[in-house]
């Protein structure tokens, strides 16, 4: 498998409200900040007055949450003007979204909601993703959702689905590594088979975070714990495979202080290093 060609620009930290004190005091050393696109695409006003500076001295790589690639609608052009319009704010080298719906009839969810892996929805999302792509005029990464629900009527399995979207599109990965082992576990099937298939030369980035468990058994991907040892095994299979990538903690939720959150992503960064070490 090719290694990913993309330039790696390290470990970093999803950019959050309750660390801007902190960040703007300190100023610490990170490679870069992650931000939710759709916090920033705004007139004016205070968001995009820390935006600016924050962009005076760190990277910003934008992230999303509103593409809804595969709803049964049209693309919605507005939206993507506004997200081009913040991307040449922000210079990001590529910007992420999810493989998911998030709108029906005008109506937004505000949840990552799943479909059903067959290849006529494969065909359709992926026609949607490259003209995305084209009008964005960026490289353009989709995300694997975690799963709660399956349908009777999928062809294939996640990980061929997401392939098979992401090349027909000529799109790239933005594979999220807590997001495999939730839906491995709450779906039985094994993480390692599913990082087995996955075309490493179109990983642009990858996220690790924190989940929860319902006593139950079911896995809520809640970004709002640290990292767990199965999440980190995973993460070391996808660094060696990629030969090194752009890596994200994803915290949204119960926040720890700054240093803390830094020092739980800085884990990403001993692996590198001890990947390195005995290359």
């Amino acid at each position: 498998m090719a290694a990913c060609t993309a330039q790696n620009l390290g470990v970093g930290v999803g950019l959050r409200i309750p660390h801007y004190a902190h960040i703007f005091e300190q100023w610490p050393a990170v490679d870069f900040f992650e931000i939710i696109s759709e916090n920033f695409m705004v007139a004016g006003g205070m968001p995009l007055r820390n935006l600016d500076r924050i962009l005076e001295r760190y990277p910003v790589i934008q992230h999303g949450v509103s593409l809804s690639i595969a709803s049964a609608e049209a693309l919605d052009f507005e939206y993507l003007a506004r997200l081009k319009a913040l991307c040449a704010r922000t210079g990001t080298p590529w910007l992420s979204d999810h493989l998911c719906w998030t709108r029906a009839h005008t109506h937004q969810y505000h949840d990552l909601l799943p479909v059903p892996y067959t290849r006529e929805y494969a065909r359709f999302i992926a026609e949607k993703a490259r003209i995305a792509q084209d009008y964005l005029e960026l490289p353009l990464a989709l995300e694997n959702l975690s799963s709660y629900v399956t349908f009777r009527n999928s062809e294939m399995t996640e990980w061929e689905f997401y392939r098979e979207v992401v090349e027909q599109a000529d799109v790239s990965m933005m594979l999220d590594v807590n997001n495999v082992f939730v839906s491995s576990v709450n779906h039985g099937f094994d993480a390692g088979e599913y990082l087995r298939h996955i075309p490493y030369e179109r990983v642009l980035q990858v996220h690790v975070a924190g989940h929860s468990e319902l006593p139950d058994g079911l896995l809520l991907d809640t970004h709002d714990n640290y990292v767990k040892e199965q999440v980190w095994e995973l993460y070391r299979t996808v660094h060696a495979r990629t030969g090194g990538v752009t890596t994200v903690l994803e915290w949204d939720a119960e926040f720890l202080s700054f240093e803390e959150t830094l020092a739980e992503a800085m884990k990403a960064k001993e692996i590198q290093q001890a990947y390195a070490e005995t290359d």
